[in-house]
């Protein structure tokens, strides 16, 4: 039987008490996209240092547990180009939507927030619609 949907469970766990404890603590929604827009941008300077150890957690975490789980492999494309379109694509998305999937997805759909269900639904479908013609369509992933 295949176990890799612990680790999804694990990670989605880790992504709820994160953003549990973030709300608890400073009284906010957490969302990735609108934390590291804060410090782009420089309007969240008055708490720049949380901002970047969030990120920075986010970014650290994973990595030491992939690097202590003897490493992770991934399915990503090795196509250095179509992963820095990818990742533009979802950056751009991210500021159109005003929110990403932690802010929307998780936090969001936790409060029953219709904008969070929304914007939720239509990143799952721009994501699914991306697949069929990346992949099974133009054949670059």
């Amino acid at each position: 039987m295949q176990q890799e949907w612990i680790m999804g469970l694990i990670g989605g766990g880790m992504i709820g008490l994160a953003a549990t404890m973030f709300l608890l603590i400073n009284g906010r929604i957490m969302g990735a996209s609108g934390l590291l827009g804060g410090l782009v941008d420089g309007t969240g300077r008055g708490n720049a240092g949380e901002r970047a150890a969030f990120i920075a957690g986010l970014i650290a975490v994973p990595g030491l547990i992939a690097f202590a789980m003897g490493g992770s492999e991934t399915h990503a494309s090795s196509n250095i180009a179509v992963l820095i379109a990818a990742g533009l694509c979802v950056g751009i998305g991210t500021r159109l939507a005003n929110g990403c999937t932690s802010g929307h997805g998780v936090c969001g759909i936790s409060r029953l927030s219709l904008r969070g269900i929304v914007a939720t639904v239509f990143y799952l479908m721009a994501g699914g619609l991306s697949v069929m013609l990346f992949k099974h369509v133009l054949g670059v992933i």
